[in-house]
């Protein structure tokens, strides 16, 4: 069985090279959204599907004119709005409460002040919003227009860089953030960090599964450890 190397980094940037030959490179971002909307986003997103998040999203869009509206309307009115994704009574009063902070804090109920900071401050700043993460500070930077150099670590992520031992799994994904962040070459603009981030998810959506993963036919099985002992259980 082979081992991981003990750099990690080298590691990290072969899986790269061989995820971007299945997956692409310079892949398009799916958004393209002003950061207080990518932020708005991101906060349904949680423990929801792309695609029923996707739907609430728009589907506030299209009820209020502004986020102003949104933050004044009745939180019931925002809960049957946002329904269609999970625990629409939670996200719609966290979502009114970050948009009061906000418009408390800041001459204007909008975040484009965060592409002149360095990043490191912008997610800081984020992070002291109520219900923002590590995976939510990210995504605003980096699917926004700030088009900003900052990974987000999904679940799949987690458990593709889990299961090839670049992690163990107790660091739990709010961490594991700045450690695979950090595996990356500083040389990566914001594009390959996002490339690479892709390419992570898409491969546990499409060979790493939760369950049943499809090792046979996975282009990293030489070096995942986990894949090889999965094998070897399925010929014994």
């Amino acid at each position: 069985m082979k081992e991981v190397p003990d750099d990690n980094k080298a590691f990290v940037l072969e899986v790269h090279r061989l995820l971007t030959d299945v997956y692409g490179s310079e892949i398009s971002y799916f958004h393209d959204l002003d950061p207080l909307s990518e932020l708005v986003s991101a906060l349904l997103s949680h423990r929801t599907r792309n695609r029923d998040s996707g739907a609430a999203f728009r589907r506030l869009r299209e009820r209020f004119a502004d986020w102003e509206s949104v933050r004044d309307a009745p939180v019931g009115e925002v809960e049957e709005t946002i329904s269609v994704c999970t625990w629409p009574e939670q996200k719609a009063p966290r979502i009114q409460q970050v948009l009061r902070l906000l418009t408390e804090r800041l001459p204007s109920l909008n975040l484009d002040f965060l592409e002149a900071m360095p990043v490191a401050a912008a997610r800081a700043w984020l992070e002291a919003l109520p219900g923002v993460g590590p995976k939510t500070s990210a995504a605003v930077l980096s699917f926004s227009t700030i088009r900003g150099r900052a990974m987000p670590v999904d679940a799949h992520h987690f458990r593709v860089a889990v299961r090839l031992g670049i992690i163990e799994e107790k660091l739990g994904e709010a961490r594991a953030h700045k450690v695979l962040e950090d595996l990356l070459p500083e040389y990566f603009t914001a594009q390959e960090v996002y490339d690479h981030h892709q390419v992570m998810m898409r491969h546990g959506q499409k060979t790493c599964y939760h369950f049943r993963p499809d090792c046979a036919r996975c282009t990293l099985l030489h070096l995942c450890p986990t894949g090889q002992v999965q094998l070897q259980k399925k010929r014994a």
